[in-house]
């Protein structure tokens, strides 16, 4: 079982940074594969990056290429969301999600794949 925690959203002005934050519980988080996905009102939760267990591998959806870096310290059950040059249409709520795998090289781009999901940090892009 894993817990997770986010932390680190707020209301920011278009153009301003945040950095998200997922604490996980236990002792085994090096076994997953973590992700970053976002849900506006009314909209559909999407994907929006993901990385492997060993941090080779990391994925985005186009969108947010070149303003968010995912990245995560195992020695800390962390995994890092950075956002630069944030625009009004990244308002949502954030979740992290995290699949238990065997392989350290896999990352995962879709919901269905992940095995625990945290409670959401809300982020607000004013324009």
């Amino acid at each position: 079982q894993v817990q997770l925690v986010e932390s680190g959203g707020g209301l920011v002005q278009a153009g301003g940074s945040l950095r998200l934050s997922c604490a996980a519980s236990g002792r085994t988080f090096s076994t997953y594969a973590m992700g970053w996905f976002r849900q506006a009102p009314g909209k559909e939760r999407e994907f929006v990056a993901a990385i492997s267990r060993s941090s080779s591998n990391t994925y985005y959806r186009d969108s947010v290429k070149g303003r968010f870096t995912i990245s995560r310290d195992n020695a800390n059950n962390t995994v890092y969301l950075r956002m630069n040059n944030l625009k009004p249409e990244d308002t949502a709520v954030y979740y992290c999600a995290a699949k238990f795998t065997t392989y350290s090289i896999s990352y995962y781009s879709t919901g269905q794949a992940y095995d625990y999901w945290g409670q959401g940090t809300q982020v607000t892009v004013s324009s």
